[in-house]
């Protein structure tokens, strides 16, 4: 059995799903959800950078961001959100097709 730092990630992450935020309002001003967005990202680009995506997420998710549709980029880089990025991608008007457990906040 091969031990995936990305998996036991994302176990953490659904069990804060779980336990802690289906037991409190919701609250985050971004589309998807920051756990969902961490899922996404963890999935796509793995542990360290996946990790780093999600952190930086957080980090965006404080009382005065204007929130709104915040995809996991199609191309990583940590920088994707400046226009002078190679990855830079426009604020959305409508989310990207999601891939699983959107039900989870």
């Amino acid at each position: 059995m091969a031990f995936s730092f990305r998996a036991v990630l994302i176990a953490g992450v659904r069990w804060y799903q779980r336990n802690i935020s289906a037991n409190t309002p919701p609250c985050c001003k971004y589309y998807p959800s920051c756990s969902n967005y961490a899922i996404q990202a963890l999935e796509r680009y793995g542990a360290f950078k996946g990790g780093l995506l999600a952190v930086l997420r957080l980090l965006r998710c404080r009382p005065w961001s204007r929130g709104g549709i915040d995809d996991v980029p199609q191309r990583y880089s940590v920088f994707y959100r400046f226009s002078w990025s190679k990855a830079h991608e426009e604020p959305r008007l409508t989310p990207l097709a999601t891939t699983q457990g959107e039900a989870h906040r």
